[in-house]
């Protein structure tokens, strides 16, 4: 039985230096794993596997198949040689051949005939490989592939797994067919480096790119037992074959689809207009997973249009742009300023204690094990739904305080790298904890030390924004940043305004699209624009932009000019401390540089637009 590791850098299991080869951090992490887990399975008995497994030094149990230097005879990194950065570097074929020449010395057991060299070959059961293993080699008895590596362009989870994908062999060579316990014999366990459900996803997406069948027959047969979701309260339904007929008999008696059942140029015409007939009473609560279900159906009518892909569409300023309300709120805005800060460590240190011991909670390191299994019989709906695979085990393990004890840690360094505070002051902050507080390190270190950086950065961030102050410069925003920009969103999700700066509007989520639709449509405003990226304001924890700019009706409003930030949620408990540290500053900014006409302001909706302003 073999396990394959696919690894990210050869220097990370062999590396080279004066004094010859010695291990990577791979190959160590190997052996001290390899030899804590011996000693467990290690017993009294003296049976051929409990032999075999003493036989066998931890060392010589693990190889690695890599491209070789011809001139050093060392391994190397097949992309370095792909460069060539070396001359001589050898291909990935010496380790194909190396591969395919020891392929039945890896399957078979050590006898006492045997050389040294031989009876390595033999004891090894673990095999590293960078990219050697990518194509053009498999081993019908590799049970176990490890991923150290993110899958890319070049190595799918396809091409990974599919090293494993072969019917085992026995000692003599013989295929273990039998259909009464092939499937239980030969079994692939992937050890994923991400967890089971982006590994499982990611995996049936590459299956199903690799596939062509899609249906091209809106045939009942193909309707049949298909589920449609539910919408506003109702349950999934399967399609049964009476809904299935029902189906059929709708697309062909309003000529949706052809003699051969292909949905026609009539289906596609009607449904672009918005034109489609309703659906039969039965159907009809369904009506919007019914057309998902026939649009599925392969039809060359619902290809896209050839255009020209180099020519962008252009969302180009209009009128609204220099109407004189906008002209004048501009006026007001775009002015530059710069921000001096001054605050004292001593307080910054005693804030940092104060808030690390009252928020600072870190839990116990643990981790979760998800087992699955691909389902015996995969379609493409399968695929596509990402159901081929089923979770059949789930368990959580605390770590006890012995595992990776011999990992040490530089606590200061970390934290006053990520903070850019001194060593000092970074000491200072530790030193004053309570114990209990700071004895959270040694049950997770890594969680306990991000804990750290963010509470001290957040502290930070507050004591910078209330010390800190904003003097108007002389240099002011251009008015070309409302042009520089080139957008390249989907205009069929853009909004269509009359009240905007630009024809279209782009929203970031349903919350925002919601409060366009009201600005555009509210007679109290006269213009409003989403400000470019190009207006940013400075601000110690990094660059603010505002989002909307807004000019009312002069005798309808109180402040006739709003300067708004739209948040999902109103509430300073949902809002992160740089989010919040950001707004002050912004407050601060509008308030050196504009006059009480306008009003810079966080709101949530229109209404809380309209009751700040009325």
């Amino acid at each position: 039985m073999l396990t394959l590791f696919f690894i990210d850098s050869v220097g990370k299991y062999r590396q080279y230096d004066d004094e010859g080869e010695k291990p990577g951090e791979y190959a160590g992490i190997f052996e001290e794993e390899y030899t804590a887990q011996l000693n467990e399975e290690l017993e009294l008995d003296d049976t051929p596997y409990q032999r075999y497994l003493r036989e066998i030094e931890t060392r010589h149990t693990h190889n690695g198949y890599f491209s070789i230097d011809k001139k050093s005879k060392r391994l190397v990194d097949p992309n370095v040689a792909s460069r060539g950065e070396s001359a001589g570097m050898a291909d990935d074929v010496d380790a194909y051949e190396l591969i395919l020449r020891d392929k039945e010395t890896l399957l078979s057991l050590p006898e006492p005939t045997d050389d040294d060299k031989t009876r390595r070959s033999k004891q090894v059961r673990f095999i590293f490989s960078h990219s050697a293993l990518r194509e053009g080699w498999d081993n019908p008895n590799v049970f176990v592939i490890c991923t150290l590596k993110q899958s890319d362009s070049s190595v799918s989870r396809r091409q990974e797994v599919g090293r494993g994908m072969r019917l085992c062999v026995n000692q003599l060579g013989e295929r273990i067919d039998n259909p009464a316990t092939a499937h239980e014999i030969n079994v692939l366990t992937v050890v994923a480096n991400e967890s089971y459900e982006d590994f499982v996803k990611g995996l049936q997406a590459d299956i199903q790119e690799s596939l062509s069948a899609r249906a091209r027959e809106a045939t009942e047969a193909y309707f049949n037992g298909k589920i449609l979701p539910g919408v506003d309260g109702l349950a999934d339904v399967e399609m049964t074959p009476a809904m299935a007929k029902l189906l059929h008999r709708y697309l062909v008696k309003n000529d949706y689809t052809d003699d051969a059942d292909h949905i026609s140029d009539v289906y596609h015409e009607a449904k672009r207009n918005g034109a489609l007939v309703e659906l039969p009473e039965d159907l009809k609560p369904y009506t919007e997973a019914i057309f998902k279900l026939v649009d599925s159906v392969f039809s060359e009518g619902a290809l896209p249009g050839i255009e020209d892909s180099r020519r962008a569409k252009e969302n180009v300023l209009n009128e609204n742009f220099q109407k004189k309300e906008f002209q004048a709120l501009w006026e007001q805005i775009n002015r530059k300023a710069a921000y001096t800060v001054a605050f004292d460590s001593v307080e910054l240190v005693k804030h940092a204690v104060d808030t690390i011991d009252r928020e600072l909670r870190v839990e116990r390191l643990s981790f979760v094990i998800r087992r699955g299994q691909q389902n015996a019989l995969v379609t493409s709906d399968d695929l596509a739904s990402k159901k081929s695979f089923s979770v059949t085990v789930s368990q959580t393990e605390q770590v006890d305080g012995s595992v990776r004890a011999s990992v040490t840690y530089d606590l200061i360094g970390s934290i006053a790298e990520a903070t850019q505070l001194t060593r000092r002051t970074v000491a200072e902050i530790l030193a004053k904890l309570q114990k209990p507080v700071f004895a959270q390190f040694r049950a997770n270190p890594e969680a306990f030390i991000a804990g750290a950086i963010r509470l001290i950065n957040e502290q930070k961030a507050t004591m910078i924004v209330k010390h800190l102050a904003y003097d108007p410069i002389d240099e002011r925003y251009e008015s070309a940043i409302f042009t520089v920009e080139k957008n390249k969103e989907d205009f069929a999700k853009a909004f269509r305004a009359k009240n905007h700066i630009y024809d279209y509007v782009f929203t970031d989520s349903k919350g925002e699209r919601d409060f366009v639709e009201e600005l555009d449509s509210s007679i109290e405003v006269k213009v409003y624009a989403k400000l470019p990226r190009g207006f940013a304001i400075p601000t110690p924890v990094g660059d603010y932009n505002p989002d909307w700019a807004i000019a009312f009706d002069a005798g309808k409003v109180r402040h006739v000019y709003f300067i708004a930030e739209t948040k999902g949620s109103m509430s300073s408990l949902e809002l992160r401390e740089i989010e919040k540290s950001k707004i002050e500053c912004a407050r601060k900014f509008f308030a050196k540089i504009t006059d009480e006409q306008v009003k810079y302001e966080v709101v949530d909706s229109y209404s809380k637009l309209m009751t700040l302003v009325k």
